[in-house]
């Protein structure tokens, strides 16, 4: 979303800015609409100077705009059609934003990238190029560089000066320059000198810090090499720096590393993408750009639809997007300008230290009034209010809040855990639900191989049947069907690489079961038709040895075609041609996919009728089915190279059932437990069968033994009074059947708890699949809150849909995390609060966290991390906020008696307590264990406020009765203001008393907010922190004795101090642990949406019969649904 706006007002804007010393527009850079509203009114965008940007998260950023035209350049200006040409226009308008160029269309009346327009060309276009085999015109070339700029992702080097600027005027340097301004002032030089020259220190650190990050990604972004490109007047070898979209170029045989992101027109490729999409495996791109003509339109290219045709390192290609329009520009992109969290505890930090800003007004108040009655120099009052200001909002509290995600981060690092977005640590630690993809997460990447059920053809008279189980794959054992054999060893999308195969786990499980060999075909073995049609050879698959000689099989098999498997159509084919046949017309489509989709796409006349019934037995033993089924063809190569999938992939022949079991990996019971005993809900998002599904989601613990489990579908040839397809409710159940009958369901069996954990929790489990989840989204949303606070599986998901489900999740207050290995989650894992990615890269654009050990114990691992940070940052936040209110009333009893603290005094208390303590707090390592309560996430509940209040009055007290108490000794001697001293001496009994006093209170502070379980190790585990406590204890201790006059009352007097010290703040403690407990206790508290939700449903599963019957009935929220009882068994 963007608005426009005009340049207006540019003499006060500086005249203001001249006026105060820069600092007006220092305000601006802090408040950029501000900046909008003072330098610009609002307008049309046909003629505006500045665009207003608001990205998807809300961020604003103002943009100049600027323009281009014919007499500028000298070439006559082009923007994309988006149907593969370019249009000449008057000029261009555009702007950047965040590396990317938008231009302005004004025929649609909005900015577009050039990008965008290129994601929508018709592939008849590329059909055309890869006809026509010309290319680009050098003043073609020249244009389109100058709309899309250089292929060039160009991370610069931001000079050390600008740096230091930018890091100086951020609003906590600049609010220490005022403190240290402050403190000169008042002849407060030691500690003012030693915070300078920290800040100094901090600023050269962060600089180091960024330049460093700058020069990694550099060097991990920028790269080049020189391509051979087809243009115009034949083919040049350029940099590929000079590629523009629409170049033809051919990449080395030999591989690399791709430049941008193109389109594969020629062969095939294996890529590996993990870096960018978080694919564990490398995969296979293949042809498939053919015009396919449905009612006058053309189908259009799509960067997600054709997404297994777009090329990253391969042959030959044509290129469609450049720097940072690329996905590994999008993944440097997403480093650069990272997706803002939106915590709760960070909007109530803000809120926080304005609360901390309205007590020092406050404070500022009330020492300009004792000091004006006390007809004080004028100086000496302004100095002595404003450092009040300073006192009560601590300078160092941003960097102190920081240490806890510092360390949590570095952990993570040495656990093979990589974090792009250390903001999102502390996010982590609110998590609640779990999303894992399942093949590869939760269970084994590779699958075994359990049995084959062919098809035995029917007749006239008898109807097709499964044959018996085969372990193997023997043609003796399938006299009559062999040909299943076949179409498993053919219909894969498997190379060699380096003489070893490579592609698919799936894929080669099955071709090596087979024994059936591979090779890439040589010059002499290919059909003359072939090298007429394509100088790119086939693969050829050949059967062992003795096979060759059976009649059902030839001695080799010409994979002409792949179409290659969609996580979206569920399927992959391969057209082959066996080059011994008298007619090389002759060809055979080999298919295979999912059950279901394979079932609509057959014959059903070559269908067993038991073929559902054999699908759902072993679905419900969690193994994983692949139908196998054929298409003989009669075209020749050239139709079979172009025709479209839709046409050849219909009235196919049931050859088989390939049974694979897809082994539970052995940590994944153990974490899910983990997870489960934490009260943290763990789903399951996968593209794979329900039945499945549910089975591996029994056997990980997912679905627990002690609840109900459902099965959420819906019927397609039944629909509701509104013509909504009918729904249907099975009851799953690992024992015996057990049918429900609506009314007369029996839920007396189902224990209800009191408590958070089961009010908090359902006693029940749904699982749905992706299209019964669509019709839901469609036909009823009202369902859709109450469904995923209570389904823990869904099945057959499409990745858009594992998005929109992150989405659901996220509506109903659930801070989600997500889990997977694959291409497929990428939407997911973004969407996601923590996306966590299973893969060997270091950062990958699919997630903000990435695992290279494969398995999901990273899980546990980063959200212990991440409340092991939250709690840091709370306790931090704590320490040094009760630390400025504990100077505070100090400040203001001495202030009373016209005195302060000495100038040593400050220095001790803020360098080597507050500052070494706040340094090491962070150092604590998070627990070993996950707790089932999870840690506060607000700063503003009633416990926290309490707190600091609490602490605020508790310090107070008991200061004004040491500064009572001690004038109460007979050693005490007033202390009398100095006459006619040019340095004002601040020595004062009272000052000593509460100087000893507030340390063993700041030391308190530090003991009581260190909080060890269940979030973190006990304190001693922080060996730095607990030496300093124990010096600083110790040097008070000795302190203390020395300062008291008579040597009786030195033991007495110390032990008071620390019991007044002590004693309130773990009586404080225990008030606000109470505090919290009652909360959570209690259902009528402030709870989040989805707790909500459970406490009226999660209870008792009778609600479900307004769910169940088969009639019209109200859900309770003024809808009607209408839905069928079943029962089936997993």
């Amino acid at each position: 979303m963007s608005s426009a706006f005009l340049s207006t007002q540019p003499l006060l804007y500086y005249a203001l800015t001249i006026c105060t010393l820069g600092l007006f527009r220092l305000l601006l850079h802090w408040k950029p609409d501000w900046y909008i509203k003072v330098r610009a009114t609002r307008c049309t965008h046909g003629v505006a100077h500045y665009v207003n940007v608001i990205d998807e998260h809300k961020v604003e950023a103002f943009r100049p705009i600027r323009q281009y035209t014919s007499s500028s350049n000298g070439m006559v200006p082009q923007i994309p059609t988006g149907n593969g040409t370019m249009e000449k226009v008057d000029v261009i308008r555009y702007f950047t934003f965040r590396k990317l160029k938008y231009i302005w269309k004004s025929d649609l009346e909005e900015w577009i990238s050039p990008t965008d327009l290129d994601g929508e060309i018709p592939l008849r276009y590329f059909h055309s190029l890869s006809e026509s085999g010309t290319g680009l015109s050098e003043e073609d070339v020249a244009c389109r560089r100058l709309t899309y700029g250089s292929n060039l992702i160009d991370v610069k080097l931001k000079p050390i000066l600008v740096l230091l600027f930018i890091e100086a005027i951020s609003p906590f340097y600049i609010f220490q320059v005022f403190s240290v301004s402050i403190w000169f002032s008042d002849h407060y030089e030691y500690y003012a000198s030693i915070i300078v020259v920290m800040s100094v220190m901090s600023i050269g650190i962060d600089v180091y810090q960024t330049r460093s990050q700058e020069k990694k990604l550099l060097s991990m972004v920028q790269s080049s090499n020189d391509v051979d490109v087809l243009r115009a007047d034949g083919v040049k070898t350029i940099s590929s720096e000079e590629l523009v979209p629409g170049d033809i170029f051919l990449v080395p045989a030999h591989g690399g590393v791709m430049q941008c992101d193109a389109v594969l027109m020629n062969g095939t490729a294996i890529v590996n993408e993990s870096m960018l999409t978080g694919e564990s495996v490398p995969i296979t791109k293949v042809v498939s750009l053919t015009a396919v003509h449905d009612d006058d339109e053309y189908e259009r290219f799509s960067f997600e639809k054709h997404s297994k045709h777009i090329l990253y390192c391969g042959t030959h290609v044509l290129q469609t997007r450049t720097a940072y329009s690329t996905l590994k520009g999008q993944l440097v992109r997403s480093i650069m300008y990272p997706k803002p969290i939106d915590f709760r505890f960070t909007k109530d930090l803000f809120k926080f230290v304005a609360f901390l800003f309205f007590i020092a007004l406050f404070g500022f108040a009330y020492t300009i009034t004792i000091m004006v009655q006390r007809n004080e120099p004028l100086r000496k009052i302004i100095v002595r209010s404003l450092d009040i200001v300073t006192i009560v909002v601590p300078p160092a509290l941003p960097a102190a809040m920081s240490v806890g995600i510092i360390n949590s981060n570095l952990r993570l690092r040495k656990k093979e855990i990589f974090c792009i977005s250390p903001s999102t640590i502390n996010t982590c630690g609110a998590i609640n639900v779990c999303c894992f993809d399942k093949t590869g997460t939760l269970t084994e990447d590779g699958l075994d191989f359990q049995t084959l059920r062919a098809v035995n053809p029917g007749s006239e008279q008898e109807s097709p049947e499964f044959t018996e189980e085969k372990a193997g794959m023997n043609p003796a054992d399938l006299p009559s069907n062999g040909e299943v054999i076949t179409a498993i060893a053919t219909c894969h999308s498997i190379t060699k690489i380096d003489g070893e195969l490579q592609g698919d786990p799936l894929d080669l499980i099955l071709f090596n079961k087979t024994g059936w060999s591979l090779v890439e075909s040589v010059d002499d073995e290919v059909d003359s038709e072939v090298q007429l049609f394509d100088n790119i050879q086939p693969t050829l698959v050949r059967p062992p040895i003795g096979l060759a000689e059976n009649q059902v099989f030839s001695k080799e098999y010409s994979i002409i075609r792949q179409f290659t498997f969609s996580s979206s159509l569920q399927r992959m084919s391969v057209i082959v041609s066996n080059p011994r046949d008298d007619s090389s017309h002759d060809m055979t489509l080999y298919c295979k996919g999912s059950p279901e989709i394979v079932l609509t796409l057959c014959d059903p006349a070559t269908v067993p009728p038991d073929y559902l019934a054999q699908v759902n037995l072993y679905a419900q033993h969690g193994y994983r089915l692949i139908s196998v089924a054929k298409r003989q063809l009669e075209m020749n190569y050239v139709k079979a190279s172009k025709i479209p999938r839709n046409m050849v992939e219909a009235d196919l022949t049931l050859l088989g059932l390939v049974v694979l079991e897809n082994r539970v990996k052995p940590v994944t019971l153990g974490v899910i437990n983990q997870l489960n005993r934490a009260h943290i809900r763990t789903v399951m998002v996968t593209g794979d069968n329900l039945l499945t599904a549910q089975s591996v989601a029994r056997e990980c613990g997912i679905i627990r033994p002690n609840k109900l489990a459902y099965l959420v579908e819906h019927r397609t040839d039944m629909f509701d009074p509104k013509g909504r397809p009918l729904l249907t409710l099975r009851q799953a159940v690992s024992g015996s059947e057990k049918a429900i009958e609506g009314e007369e369901a029996d839920y007396s069996d189902v224990s209800v708890e009191t408590g958070r954990k089961h009010f908090l929790d359902s006693c029940y489990q749904l699982s749905i699949s992706g299209p019964t989840f669509a019709v839901l989204s469609h036909e009823y949303p009202e369902l859709l809150e109450p469904l995923v606070a209570v389904c823990d599986v869904f099945a057959r998901m499409a990745p858009d849909q594992k998005q929109q489900l992150i989405n659901h999740l996220q509506a109903i207050d659930y801070t989600v995390a997500m889990c997977g290995d694959g291409a497929n989650d990428c939407a997911a894992l973004k969407a996601a609060h923590a996306g966590i990615s299973l893969s060997d890269a270091e950062a990958s654009i699919a997630a903000p966290f990435t695992s290279r050990i494969a398995d999901i114990r990273c899980v546990p691992t980063v959200i212990r991390e991440g409340r092991a940070a939250l709690v840091t940052s709370f306790g931090v936040f704590k320490y040094m906020a009760g630390y400025s209110l504990t100077q505070f009333s100090s400040i203001m009893l001495l202030y009373w008696i016209s005195t302060n603290l000495t100038d040593f005094q400050f220095l001790y208390i803020d360098m080597f307590l507050i500052t070494l303590v706040a340094v090491f707090f962070g150092n604590t390592p998070a627990s070993g264990m996950l707790s089932p309560t999870p840690p506060p996430t607000r700063l503003l509940s009633l416990a926290s406020v309490t707190s600091v209040c609490g602490q605020l009055v508790i310090m107070a007290l008991t200061q004004l009765y040491v500064f009572i108490s001690i004038t109460w000794q007979p050693w005490f001697i007033p202390y009398s203001v100095p006459v006619g001293d040019e340095q004002e001496d601040k020595r004062s009994m009272q000052g000593t008393a509460l100087f000893c006093t507030t340390t063993f209170q700041y030391i308190t502070l530090a003991l009581i907010n260190s909080k060890g379980e269940p979030y973190r190790r006990p304190i001693f585990y922080n060996v730095p922190l607990c030496i300093t406590l124990c010096v600083v204890s110790v040097v008070m201790s000795s302190s203390n004795i020395l300062s008291v006059p008579k040597c009786c009352g030195r033991v007495f007097d110390t032990g008071v101090e620390r019991e007044v010290s002590v004693g309130p703040e773990l009586m404080l403690s225990s008030s606000i642990w109470w505090l919290r407990h009652r909360r959570v206790q209690d259902p009528q508290a402030n709870h989040e949406k989805f707790e909500r939700l459970l406490f009226d449903i999660g209870q008792d599963p009778a609600w479900l019969r307004s769910f169940t019957i088969s009639q019209q009935v109200g859900n309770g929220k003024g809808s009607s649904v209408a839905v069928q009882d079943q029962t089936t068994r997993v």
